[in-house]
């Protein structure tokens, strides 16, 4: 699957890299394709424009620059996989700017009217993200879209680079999505797990 990612940094190059041994074709899309932090084995960065033949789309920008960057891809009736957090500093540290009421992706499918959108691959650092194999049992993933087919196909992604794909719903689910990342941060950064943690969803 041609997969263009939106962004360069640490989320954007980890997903390149595992979708690419997973045997998708990821290209990053970054304002300046030239600058370092190619993900290896993946497709050669190119410029942030619409990328020829794209099947999907996976957002892995800040936040505050997400609309931006979606603006100018413009993704058409392309599904957009949205791993952004609506992260800031605030007095306790980091922690979420927005949540209870809405979250980073409805903000972002409200901007932008016809979005494909769905959130996943917010929930796991980029380490998690790049080698979700590493781990037994299967760190889980979620996906939340209003569209089925998009949602879909984000799992379907998820558990070819070694996720437990789960389900989560509409988009409104989201918000809850963000904050499950949000812990994942208080555990990883502020708690002494460190970044090297998943979560997972067991079955009995």
């Amino acid at each position: 699957m041609r997969i263009g990612i939106i962004g360069g940094g640490n989320v954007g190059t980890a997903l390149a890299g595992a979708f690419a041994r997973a045997g998708h074709a990821p290209v990053l899309l970054r304002r300046d394709p030239a600058a370092p932090g190619a993900a290896p084995g993946a497709t050669p960065s190119a410029p942030l424009a619409p990328l020829d033949g794209a099947e999907a789309y996976v957002l892995a920008t800040p936040y505050a620059a997400a609309v931006g960057a979606l603006s100018a891809v413009r993704p058409g009736a392309v599904p957009v996989i949205d791993a952004t957090n609506p992260l800031e500093m605030g007095a306790d540290g980091l922690g979420l700017s927005i949540g209870h009421s809405t979250s980073a992706a409805e903000e972002i499918a409200r901007a932008l009217p016809g979005l494909r959108l769905v959130k996943c691959f917010n929930t796991a650092g980029f380490g998690v993200l790049a080698e979700a194999g590493r781990f037994a049992p299967k760190p889980v993933m979620f996906a939340a879209s209003e569209d089925d087919e998009a949602r879909a196909l984000a799992l379907r992604l998820a558990a070819d680079i070694g996720f437990d794909p789960v389900d989560a719903g509409p988009l409104r689910a989201a918000r809850l999505l963000e904050a499950h990342a949000m812990l994942w941060i208080e555990l990883a950064a502020k708690r002494g797990l460190g970044r090297d943690i998943a979560f997972a969803l067991l079955r009995a």
